[in-house]
């Protein structure tokens, strides 16, 4: 009989590809599949309903919907409202409504779905894994695809690094595997929970359909940026800084998300005087081909969290699979990606938009350079840097964790 995974986030299947990723998985190397999720926005829900029916593993909404199931949704954000307001004066009692609006429904509905092993991919999620897998008798792994705790702030007394911790201390120790998409980060976690052995699982895609890469020898270098929102906090005033001291003529910035809620930020891009268009969000399977277009992708990654300084973006490898050049901050994990694979690109120093124009200046003028470096990035992407190599890892991992059980 096929052993049953249960895979739980509290955001959106479209917004979470590594959760998409080992869903299907799991579904082709014969496990039997739900995933539990919540909704999140309105742009998620729209692909997820081209996404779900496709699979082959069955999905769960639960907290409700702004649209379709007012009431939950309302009651949903009224637990985590009084969560998160009484979870200052007593932590212990009420974390568990307070790390998201979703978590007392995921756990509801997890511990319904009798299952070998419970997977979440969220802090949100992790209290849900552990309490049904204690209820079913179970496993239960963790996906951290960042460094949770200082995802928002170094302070070790803010308030959301506190609750975090707490969530963290509280529920990793009860895993029976622990995955990270970065070896900083699983280092990071390392220190604090020794008795851990992380796996790491890159934030790789399917090889895709990109097999050359796009020869541009006169037209402006084109610039791409993706994320699913435009704002601060993201390195894009290295690029439009760096970008004003070069002819526009020579270049296009292309930027690749929703301005919802940051317009004035989209305002002031606009208003810069570079080359600059914007493109709607698409989903996770789309973008490669899109990326082909270009000719450069940027991981602009600031540093200005613990956690920022350590990730290691879907970026990267999505520009990789499109076979892009790439331009990387330094933070910690990509200087030391860039350090292991200098021949994809250039790093520069975050914050110094004068040596990323000189960068730029040198991809302009030697567009022989600049072909050398999409072309080793589409390489790696094909010979190493890719779902088909890193869903093996995955999928022994969950192999080894049902194998303790028997």
């Amino acid at each position: 009989m096929a052993k049953k995974v249960v895979l739980v986030s509290s955001g959106q299947p479209t917004l979470n590809p590594r959760l998409v990723k080992e869903a299907d998985a799991l579904s082709n190397a014969g496990y039997k599949v739900t995933v539990i999720y919540a909704y999140w926005n309105d742009w998620g829900t729209k692909h997820d309903e081209q996404l779900l029916p496709a699979k082959k593993w069955q999905a769960v909404r639960v907290a409700g919907a702004p649209v379709d199931a007012k009431t939950t949704y309302f009651l949903s954000r009224l637990i985590n409202f009084a969560g998160r307001l009484a979870v200052n004066r007593s932590l212990d009692r009420f974390a568990e409504y307070a790390i998201s609006r979703s978590t007392f429904f995921l756990l509801k509905e997890a511990k319904k779905h009798k299952a070998d092993l419970y997977i979440a991919h969220n802090l949100g999620a992790l209290p849900a894994v552990v309490q049904a897998a204690k209820a079913n008798n179970s496993l239960c792994g963790f996906d951290a695809e960042d460094f949770h705790r200082h995802e928002i702030s170094d302070d070790l007394n803010n308030p959301d690094v506190r609750l975090k911790g707490y969530i963290e201390d509280k529920y990793l120790p009860q895993t029976n595997y622990f995955t990270t998409s970065s070896e900083q980060i699983a280092e990071a976690y390392r220190q604090i929970y020794p008795k851990l052995k992380p796996v790491v699982l890159l934030n790789v895609f399917p090889k895709g359909d990109v097999r050359a890469i796009k020869i541009n020898y006169h037209q402006p270098v084109k610039l791409l940026w993706f994320s699913q929102a435009i704002g601060a906090n993201r390195g894009l005033d290295d690029i439009v800084d760096a970008l004003q001291r070069l002819d526009p003529a020579d270049y296009e910035l292309h930027l690749l998300g929703s301005t919802m809620g940051n317009e004035a930020f989209a305002d002031r891009l606009n208003n810069s005087g570079i080359n600059i268009k914007f493109h709607h969000t698409m989903p996770a399977d789309e973008l490669s081909l899109f990326a082909a277009k270009f000719d450069i992708g940027l991981a602009l990654e600031p540093g200005f969290s613990i956690n920022n300084n350590l990730a290691l973006s879907n970026k990267l490898f999505t520009y990789m699979q499109a076979g892009l050049a790439i331009i990387a901050s330094d933070t910690a994990a990509q200087q030391h990606f860039m350090n292991k694979y200098p021949h994809v690109g250039r790093s520069y120093s975050k914050g110094n938009a004068a040596q990323l124009a000189t960068i730029l200046t040198a991809f302009n003028t030697n567009r022989s350079m600049l072909d050398a470096c999409k072309s080793e990035a589409l390489r790696l992407a094909h010979e190493q840097y890719n779902w088909e190599m890193e869903s093996l890892k995955f999928l022994d991992v969950v192999k080894n964790t049902l194998s303790t059980k028997n």
